[in-house]
């Protein structure tokens, strides 16, 4: 059902739908929705290609061993979904700092990093710029790093079940 717009989510170009995104609904909250059309289709193609991969022989042994339905579905479908998922996110998350301070040079939101790369463009100051896409590069480290850690409590809470 949503193959074909995953489809156009990853062929369409980031510039092209930045700028008309730009006119629809203004510079504000452009960067939050050109990350999130960046990240799904990530999210959503190893998601499915984890499904795909679920060992059938562990969901029937659920099912003779009478397992209830939640301990069931994180204990042989969310445990076998969480690596996708991971590696996923780990690359998701990379994606979306560079989108979205993509989106903001394109935009120009007041007071945001993409801003402040447009304005080193202009004036040409080749310092800032280095110092803001290092300010890019380190956020983006230590979302992907407490993303991570929150994944990985998530997967020790699921192997105490």
């Amino acid at each position: 059902l949503f193959s074909p717009l995953i489809s156009a989510m990853k062929s369409i170009p980031v510039a092209s739908f930045t700028i008309l995104a730009l006119i629809w609904i203004g510079s504000k909250n452009l960067s939050v929705l050109v990350s999130f059309l960046i990240c799904v289709p990530i999210v959503c193609s190893n998601m499915l290609e984890g499904m795909e991969q679920l060992d059938p022989k562990l969901s029937e042994m659920a099912r003779v061993f009478q397992i209830p339905p939640r301990r069931r579905f994180v204990g042989v479908y969310l445990s076998q979904l969480l690596p996708y998922f991971r590696s996923a996110s780990r690359l998701a998350i990379g994606l979306c700092w560079k989108s979205g301070v993509a989106a903001e040079v394109i935009g120009i939101p007041g007071g945001s990093i993409g801003e402040q790369l447009y304005q080193s463009k202009v004036y040409l100051e080749t310092a800032d710029l280095f110092a803001w896409t290092a300010v890019v590069i380190l956020l983006s480290f230590l979302c992907e790093k407490m993303f991570m850690l929150l994944v990985d409590m998530l997967r020790k809470r699921i192997e105490r079940m």
